[in-house]
């Protein structure tokens, strides 16, 4: 039997579409028996998040720092001889600065609570303290001073001068006291509560809620 040029090309068309739908019954296969296949495994990550182990690794977080000035102006007189004859007056400027931390080292376990769906973090903190002042050197220095006479030449009999460390001393009580009444440590307060809710909404959490230990 003799073919065609027209049978020759049905026949390659019949071809054609039977590989056409073969191709797409086996994709098709394929993707269902990967949409429904009961032997497939699905895996949930279930892990709590490693909350207080990262906060404790933080140790201290320095929240805020203030810089205060102070001129510090002290006196000395002898009870029954005049300014002139023996008696001091200094005024010192003394610059530094004070820091304000939170520590957490002292957290405990219940400190942190995270919802079931891990989707809520709720952190107890204790207030921010505030460090020892720190005096600039280059920035403190004697502005002024008066001397009697007994005071001059006992300074220039003296091997070593008039010692400035009561200056300094009382500069640094008179910094501390001042940070103590400025609002350095809520300043710091705010600005851990804002570190920790965008370090742990980076995390995964929706809701991040802090509050100090002295907070109802």
């Amino acid at each position: 039997m003799t073919t065609t040029p027209l049978t020759r090309r049905r026949g390659w068309r019949y071809l054609a579409g039977f590989l056409v739908l073969a191709a797409l019954l086996i994709v098709g296969g394929r993707l269902a028996w990967t949409w429904w296949n009961p032997l497939g495994e699905q895996t949930i990550d279930r892990s709590q998040p490693v909350l207080l182990q990262s906060i404790h690794d933080l140790s201290r977080f320095e929240a805020a720092s203030g810089s205060f000035q102070v001129v510090v102006d002290l006196q000395k007189d002898a009870a029954f001889l005049p300014d002139a004859i023996k008696g001091t007056r200094t005024l010192f400027v003394g610059a530094g600065s004070v820091d304000a931390y939170v520590d957490f080292t002292g957290l405990a376990k219940e400190a942190v609570t995270v919802s079931e769906d891990r989707t809520q973090v709720t952190l107890r903190l204790p207030r921010a303290q505030l460090e020892k002042p720190n005096l600039d050197n280059n920035r403190s220095y004697v502005f002024a001073q008066q001397r009697g006479l007994f005071d001059r030449v006992q300074d220039f009999l003296s091997a070593s001068p008039a010692d400035q460390r009561e200056l300094y001393v009382l500069a640094e009580k008179k910094i501390a006291e001042a940070a103590t009444a400025s609002d350095l440590r809520a300043r710091a307060d705010t600005n851990t509560k804002l570190m920790l809710e965008g370090l742990l909404k980076s995390l995964g959490f929706s809701k991040v809620t802090v509050r100090f230990s002295d907070e109802p």
